[in-house]
């Protein structure tokens, strides 16, 4: 049956206009950061993978039912980050069914996150995704993994992942800040080369999960 569900999400993405998503999810965290990170990303994708990606993303709630009209969806926020027990279900069923749920912690969502990934899988830990992964291969190569864009608290970036019948379904992303990398330059007055490193990373991010 999660065979089927999986054909038949992928076959719904392919069939339509694609489309990414940012999740407005609840606890007082600022869902809402990083508000030209997603677009940026669109943009260099559409440009460097040969994606159609809508340029504007979509925003969606994890208890929506609309969840499963996107094939990537991206959170971020610097703080508290709380599900329902319906809207666990609604993205563990979501994940479950060939959905990819990417949080990238702006600084300070790190224990709130990771508490609700485990509430999503209890079963199932997140582990520290190695450097040879595809992910960090194609098209881009990442030789040390993660990259590291923002410092925060002076240590390595690392990524995490649940995997589900060994498919990565959620990349939690810690101590690098893609987003903020992919933002406007003069939000952070980042250095070309940073914002280049950051947008290429996102790009081996929706390259796996669109072509992989």
């Amino acid at each position: 049956m999660k065979k089927i569900a999986l054909v038949l999400f992928l076959f719904s993405c392919f069939s339509y206009a694609q489309e990414i998503a940012l999740l407005k999810y609840n606890g007082g965290g600022d869902w809402y950061a990083n508000p030209t990170s997603l677009p940026n990303l669109i943009k260099y994708a559409n440009q460097t993978l040969g994606t159609t990606l809508k340029a504007k993303p979509a925003t969606v709630e994890p208890g929506s039912p609309d969840l499963l009209s996107y094939p990537f969806v991206h959170m971020t926020g610097h703080g508290n980050v709380v599900f329902s027990d319906a809207e666990i279900l609604n993205l563990r069923n979501y994940l479950l069914s060939g959905g990819f749920l990417h949080a990238d912690d702006n600084y300070g969502m790190d224990t709130y996150i990771r508490r609700e990934i485990k509430r999503i899988f209890p079963n199932t830990d997140l582990v520290e995704i190695p450097a040879n992964h595809p992910i960090f291969q194609r098209p881009n190569v990442f030789a040390n993994g993660l990259p590291k864009i923002h410092e925060h608290d002076n240590k390595r970036p690392q990524a995490f992942g649940i995997f589900i019948d060994n498919r990565l379904v959620l990349l939690y992303t810690f101590e690098c800040d893609l987003g903020d990398g992919w933002e406007d330059p003069e939000v952070h007055n980042d250095p070309k080369e940073v914002r280049e490193k950051a947008l290429k990373m996102g790009a081996n991010i929706l390259n796996y999960i669109f072509k992989n």
